[in-house]
């Protein structure tokens, strides 16, 4: 089932779509690991699939851009796993949950402002 799950997320991540989400979501429901563990384990999932991506992708890289975007991540990585691990399990899941569900609602209102921008296109 951890192939699965890896191969599935890998594809995802591979896509730039969050593939460590996915992962987490699944270790959570059909695995029943606590949440630590599980973010964690998505940590280190996260990094030799982020090599194999930047390698192929390397092209289609905005290098300054990435830089910036690098340096704040490694700031905020290290001010995240400090809340992290001072959140109980429970509420670290919940806090997830919300994440999760708030990149859900970007999304949609997106594909709408896109759907509307489409059809007022389309009738000019």
């Amino acid at each position: 089932m951890e192939i699965l799950f890896g191969i599935i997320s890998g594809v995802i991540s591979s896509l730039g779509m969050g593939g460590g989400t996915v992962l987490i979501m699944l270790l959570n429901i059909f695995k029943n690991i606590d949440q630590h563990l599980i973010q964690g384990t998505n940590m280190v999932f996260f990094i030799p699939t982020s090599i194999i991506s930047i390698i192929i992708n390397r092209k289609n890289i905005d290098y300054k851009i990435s830089k910036i975007i690098v340096i704040s991540g490694v700031i905020g990585a290290v001010i995240g796993s400090i809340l992290s691990f001072k959140i109980n399990s429970g509420s670290l899941k919940k806090y997830f949950g919300i994440f999760l569900f708030v990149i859900a609602f970007f999304e949609i209102i997106s594909l709408f402002k896109q759907y509307i921008f489409n059809q007022k296109e389309n009738n000019n």
